[in-house]
């Protein structure tokens, strides 16, 4: 590894367990998601969706970060920064994971029905939006301008590494400007097409900072389990501190804070109006077993995050940071299951078919940090805010 500062530890690889656990997720997960489509091809697909906006919550979300300290300014996460690069690295996969819906809109998809079009006014006025053509022409762009992104920011960070020059920075910030109000348009449009047109009758003006915040949250907790991990192993540098760790609980905390804000906004609105078109959508996850599931997100995605994480001693306490980055991961994947599964099911359903693509996801995750994290520096050695990172205390 190249550095410049005797505090940094030329370790660049994740540890062999780890990377061996990524794939054995990885081959497990897709045996598991191939036998799930032969057996149901119909709930498959609402499964396999559910996993590629996992996929794109994580690798997203990464880019997001990415753009959010150089846009900010940002010291104390400089030294971290590489990992969210990493997760953005993924934004390619994710394309790839999400190519397979294409062909099945028509089983996930009321509105790409010609013969349910033509008997609803509602869908017909909504067809110059939900059609296949645009849909697909939409997914492309999106995940097209992520990738483009993520790609430029990671080249110019490790052309950086290379020479030193501060110039990069100076670039990326102005990528940074460009990105983040085309990120915040992109994040809407892709979790309306894929989430919220499952229910084509149904609309909510929060539904896209609703999926927004899951997303921030699940990188962000992504990003402080393997902050963690890496540092108890020796990785990054010499003397990561509690000022590090508490930035990122709080952090995570206050983004916590806020998708429990946005959803019960979301709620409280539809349900003070009681209007029929919108008010459907919460009562069919208010019966037949969903009240269970809404039940256990509001505790597990946000009572039980809180608490752990309310106090400062909590937000330094690193095992307790890895449980509770754990816990938010794995709630993103419940939240996911409930935003999308009623439209399949009036009854929860859980099986092989429910584990196979988050196992898959999870393993892609692990697998793509091995494989960067083999090929390039663990920590951007070259940015000129590095040391003030390493240095920084609250």
């Amino acid at each position: 590894m190249n550095h410049h500062d005797t505090t940094l530890v030329p370790n660049n690889e994740l540890p062999a367990g780890a990377v061996r656990t990524g794939w054995i997720l990885t081959a497990l997960g897709a045996a598991l998601a191939v036998l799930s489509y032969l057996t149901d091809g119909h709930r498959a697909a609402f499964n396999h969706l559910i996993g590629f906006t996992f996929l794109a919550s994580v690798s997203v979300g990464g880019l997001f970060f990415v753009a959010l300290e150089y846009i900010a300014g940002a010291v104390w996460s400089t030294p971290f920064r590489r990992l969210s690069e990493f997760l953005a690295g993924l934004l390619p996969v994710t394309l790839l994971f999400g190519l397979p819906l294409i062909p099945q809109l028509h089983t996930l998809f009321h509105w790409s029905h010609a013969d349910a079009v033509a008997a609803d006014p509602i869908l017909q006025a909504k067809a110059p939006y939900l059609n296949e053509t645009f849909f697909i022409v939409r997914f492309a762009v999106v995940l097209g301008l992520w990738s483009l992104f993520a790609w430029l920011f990671r080249r110019n960070s490790m052309k950086q590494d290379a020479d030193r020059d501060q110039r990069h920075t100076t670039t990326n910030i102005k990528l940074a400007a460009a990105f983040i109000p085309l990120f915040a348009v992109t994040v809407s449009v892709f979790s309306m097409d894929w989430l919220m047109s499952l229910e084509p009758h149904w609309f909510s003006t929060i539904f896209g900072i609703y999926y927004f915040t899951g997303t921030a949250i699940t990188a962000l907790a992504v990003v402080t389990y393997a902050m963690v991990s890496l540092s108890e192993r020796g990785y990054f540098f010499a003397g990561v501190r509690e000022d590090h760790y508490y930035s990122f609980g709080a952090l995570l905390f206050g983004l916590l804070s806020f998708w429990a804000y946005i959803a019960f906004s979301q709620f409280m609105l539809i349900w003070y109006a009681n209007l029929p078109e919108e008010n459907f959508w919460f009562i069919a996850r208010w019966q037949n077993g969903w009240e269970w599931v809404s039940i256990a997100l509001v505790v597990l995605h946000f009572w039980l995050p809180y608490f752990m994480l309310v106090s400062r001693p909590s937000k330094m306490n690193t095992g307790n940071l890895k449980r509770s980055a754990a816990l938010l991961v794995a709630v993103h994947f419940l939240d996911l299951y409930w935003l999308a599964m009623p439209t399949y099911s009036k009854t929860p359903v859980f099986g092989y078919h429910e584990l196979a693509f988050p196992l898959l996801a999870v393993g892609i995750v692990i697998a793509g940090l091995a494989v960067q994290m083999k090929r390039y520096n663990s920590v951007p050695v070259g940015d000129p805010k590095l040391q003030r990172g390493i240095d920084f205390t609250l």
